[in-house]
């Protein structure tokens, strides 16, 4: 199994007070070490934009990139750009990249899995607007280099994250080579994810109301979405690791544990190991409690190392 991040990453400064900190990412990485200390870092390069233009308008690669940039500026009231921001997104998009091909080049009897530990997240950001703490859509450049650079014709994204991913949906809403499935709170932000959303047939939604636990959360996934992913029988699947509907997540309110997490994961490598030979990525989006990440992340990788 891979492990991707760079110190870049912690160069992308939101400002004071911004849920969405450098502190997310150190932890989650510290704690990822002390638990796997056997598994190889790797630093993840950067995006070229070739392939962010994949899923990504020209206007935001340059609002982005060549924005000049002395002082954290907002792009709109929770999405910040600063001097480190940049090469932050550049990073993070190319960590998913990376571990896409370090998954499917992975040598017989070695574990073709990856986890990307990066920020800033990405799930939320569409075509041409960052928003929602996010960029770049780094699940979707991963999934856009699978589909265009491997040949891949069926890529399953899974968003677990208590936030729609709305931008990931509407990047793929209209490509039936990518499912979509999520599993999030509603009412929430970005209030997107309605079940009647459903692409071209590729897109399934599952909301979760407010205050569920474990419980619905694993019915949901048991009863509608695992399923629907059986069926696409994918050749690789991408996840959206967002652990911020643990139950000390400030900015949501479900009631899910690190077992609920573990749980899922076991049954993602599942199916990972019965359609896609093992090939599985997973990409840190949100989560909000430094306690509840660094339990929720060590549950989600001891799971995909079986």
């Amino acid at each position: 199994m891979h492990f991707f991040t760079h110190t870049a990453c912690l160069q992308h400064d939101t400002g004071a007070g911004h849920a969405e900190r450098p502190a997310r990412l150190e932890a989650v990485t510290a704690a990822l070490r002390e638990a796997f200390p056997q598994v190889a870092w790797f630093d993840a390069p950067r995006a070229t934009r070739g392939q962010l233009s994949r899923v990504h308008d020209d206007a935001l690669l340059r609002l982005v990139l060549d924005t000049p940039v002395m002082e954290t500026v907002p792009l709109d009231a929770d999405t910040m750009l600063s001097k480190g921001s940049a090469e932050a997104a550049l990073r993070a998009a190319g960590a998913g990249v990376a571990a896409v091909d370090a998954a499917l080049a992975s040598a017989p009897g070695s574990l073709p899995r990856a986890f990307c530990a990066v920020r800033p997240p990405g799930h939320h950001a569409t075509p041409s607007v960052a928003m929602g703490f996010c960029l770049f859509n780094n699940i979707a450049v991963a999934a856009a280099h699978a589909l265009d650079a491997h040949g891949l014709s069926r890529v399953a994204i899974v968003d677990f994250d208590v936030h729609h991913g709305n931008g990931t949906q509407a990047i793929f809403d209209g490509d039936a080579r990518v499912l979509f499935v999520s599993s999030h709170q509603m009412p929430l932000y970005p209030d997107t994810g309605y079940p009647s959303e459903r692409g071209v047939g590729n897109v399934v939604n599952a909301p979760l109301r407010t205050g569920s636990g474990g419980e619905a959360f694993r019915a949901t996934w048991a009863q509608t979405l695992l399923p629907v992913i059986d069926a696409f029988r994918p050749q690789l699947l991408l996840v959206s690791a967002g652990f911020d509907a643990h139950r000390l997540d400030p900015l949501a309110q479900l009631q899910l544990e690190a077992g609920d997490y573990a749980w899922l994961t076991t049954e993602l490598a599942a199916l990972a190991d019965k359609h896609a030979r093992g090939r599985l990525v997973s990409m840190l989006e949100g989560g909000y409690d430094l306690t509840a990440l660094r339990e929720s992340s060590v549950a989600h990788v001891r799971a995909l190392m079986g």
